[in-house]
């Protein structure tokens, strides 16, 4: 018999090495989905581990297993020090991301480790996994998949934006939903302000003060993804290869590359605002860039919604909960109009303790 709620852990890396960010939350149906959010936390990386997910993109495959078995290690250990921190109890399911390693789906490639064994067997739980895979073996990217997820939660918005490591956006189109990545925005602003010894741009300050290279911001709306049509989605190996080395070969001050940067995100972004008089619904680390905010908002006339702080920060996590709700009671939770796939699926590895096989 199916359930209607779910008790889970829901546990999410992004590519800006934020953190991992875990939730406990229930999901409960009854004719439509909702949602709560009991307990959340991003544990900050080490500065160890932080190096070596940044240059994941350059290692061998031997490396990468070496690596894959490690971060599952280590990512049993937060998880099960977050379930023990609030004594969580009567868990249905772990539901994990895990962090993304190589994303090439036009070379049906995609990983993300963290996805091994040991993870349900040191929990002791039930884990819902490596949700991309299925995707690209059908011919879609893998990516977004968060979509599914603002239809059923949040389905009262003319768009839902996440601004993560990268841009994602999603809405409605005749009656089918649309979704894909927009364009870097973290990866790149952290990346260039961590020259100055800092996490982030608290709030868009430094970017504020500079000044926009012309000459850059044209070249950069016009790399060729701009131009494609969707499905399509973004990955480091895109950014290492197309935006850090235009960038850095304008030797430009930090915080004019900020500016300018910006600058292109809020183009970018406004450009895929197409509905008349539309409600945008803001999450990711990038809604709390003030300036990034008011450039967007000089650029498109769509009204900017920030929801409270949990969704802002968690949303990605819940919403990879509720795909792995979906995936235990075998509903789609991967859609073709987003990713291009050959069918709609059920996506998601089910790992099972080793002491209950």
């Amino acid at each position: 018999m199916i359930k209607s709620e779910y008790k889970v852990v829901a546990v999410m890396s992004g590519t800006s090495l934020d953190g991992i960010d875990l939730i406990f939350a229930t999901y409960v149906f009854n004719g439509i989905w909702e949602s709560e959010i009991h307990h959340s936390e991003t544990i900050k990386y080490t500065k160890d581990w932080k190096l070596i997910l940044s240059q994941l993109v350059y290692k061998s495959k031997n490396e990468l297993c070496k690596i894959d078995q490690q971060y599952s290690e280590y990512l049993a250990t937060v998880i099960l020090g977050f379930i023990n921190k609030h004594k969580l109890e009567n868990i249905d399911f772990i539901s994990s991301h895990g962090h993304t390693a190589l994303h090439r789906p036009e070379d049906g490639m995609t990983l993300q480790i963290g996805n091994q064994q040991i993870l349900s067997d040191v929990l002791n739980e039930k884990v819902i996994c490596d949700y991309r895979v299925q995707d690209v073996k059908l011919g879609g990217q893998g990516a977004p998949l968060v979509p599914i997820g603002d239809r059923l939660l949040f389905h009262q918005y003319d768009y839902c934006l996440n601004l993560g490591g990268f841009a994602n956006v999603s809405y409605e189109n005749n009656n089918e939903i649309v979704a894909y990545d927009i364009c870097p925005v973290n990866i790149v602003l952290n990346h260039y302000v961590s020259k100055l010894k800092l996490e982030y741009d608290d709030k868009g300050r430094i970017a504020s003060k500079g000044n926009i290279n012309e000459d850059l911001l044209y070249r950069l709306n016009t790399l060729e993804f701009y131009q494609e049509v969707p499905p399509k989605s973004l990955g480091l190996e895109w950014v290492e290869a197309y935006v850090f080395s235009m960038i850095d070969s304008f030797n430009m001050q930090t915080e004019n590359v900020l500016r300018t940067f910006v600058e292109h995100i809020a183009i970018q972004i406004s450009q895929n605002l197409k509905i008349k008089d539309s409600d945008v619904f803001v999450t990711g680390g990038g809604a709390y860039n003030e300036f990034l905010m008011s450039r967007l908002k000089n650029f498109s006339k769509s009204e900017i919604i920030i929801p409270k702080a949990a969704i802002v920060e968690f949303k990605e996590a819940l919403i990879f909960g509720l795909l792995g709700v979906l995936r235990v009671r075998n509903e789609i939770n991967c859609l073709k109009s987003v990713t291009g796939a050959s069918i709609n699926h059920s996506s998601g590895k089910i790992l099972i303790p080793s002491t209950q096989n």
